[in-house]
């Protein structure tokens, strides 16, 4: 009887186990279409010392900006960050998918004095990103640019990984579309040592 009552016991155990395994087997395509955002992130007003902060503009570049036209409309925010943080003094930095600061549009183009790197998605990999920026003292960085899920995730979250602050306009990052700058602004304020290291904002609440 005891054997019996133990076998039933290790029976609903097991198909409880196999049960909890199936559903668990569930992936997130299997899930794709009942997923909800999560609610709309707090953009918080920013008030940065512009002797240790930098700006980083992203690829505003012919190659990359007119084709986006999300980009194009956040050009308008961007210059006015872009005049704010000259005015105060902050260190400003490019970066480029070409050879040349040429390419960068007009509205945000490049002064002299202003450093530019050029690379792939992520600003920090073979440049001399991390040295301009240590070599200046600074320990935040803005991050504007495009795209929103290539060069705007991948440097500030290299940044952020790499101790620096990371303060993020999100009407200064672009995309091709909407869901890749809310996945993009989702990753970098929840994603382990990325997020504690990370203010989401907007252009006109950052203040030097």
């Amino acid at each position: 009887m005891r054997f019996g009552v133990a076998a039933g016991m290790v029976l609903v155990l097991a198909l409880g186990a196999a049960s909890a395994f199936d559903a668990g087997a569930q992936s997130i395509v299997d899930d794709w279409a009942s997923v909800k955002a999560p609610p709309a992130p707090e953009l918080k007003t920013v008030k940065l010392d512009p002797k240790t902060t930098a700006l980083l503009m992203l690829d505003f570049v012919k190659q990359t900006c007119p084709p986006r036209p999300r980009c194009v409309a956040s050009l308008p925010r961007v210059q006015k960050l872009l005049e704010l943080a000259r005015a105060k003094g902050v260190q400003v930095v490019h970066s480029l998918v070409g050879p040349t600061v040429a390419d960068i549009l007009p509205e945000v183009a490049a002064r002299e004095g202003e450093p530019a790197v050029s690379a792939g998605p992520n600003k920090f990999l073979n440049t001399e990103l991390l040295k301009i920026l240590k070599d200046r003292g600074v320990t935040t960085v803005v991050v504007a640019g495009t795209s929103a899920e290539g060069a705007v995730l991948n440097t500030g979250a290299h940044a952020a990984l790499n101790g620096f602050k990371v303060v993020v306009p999100v009407d200064g990052l672009a995309s091709t579309n909407p869901y890749a700058e809310q996945y993009t602004v989702w990753h970098l304020a929840n994603a382990p040592r990325i997020g504690p290291q990370t203010t989401l904002t907007r252009s006109d609440l950052i203040g030097f």
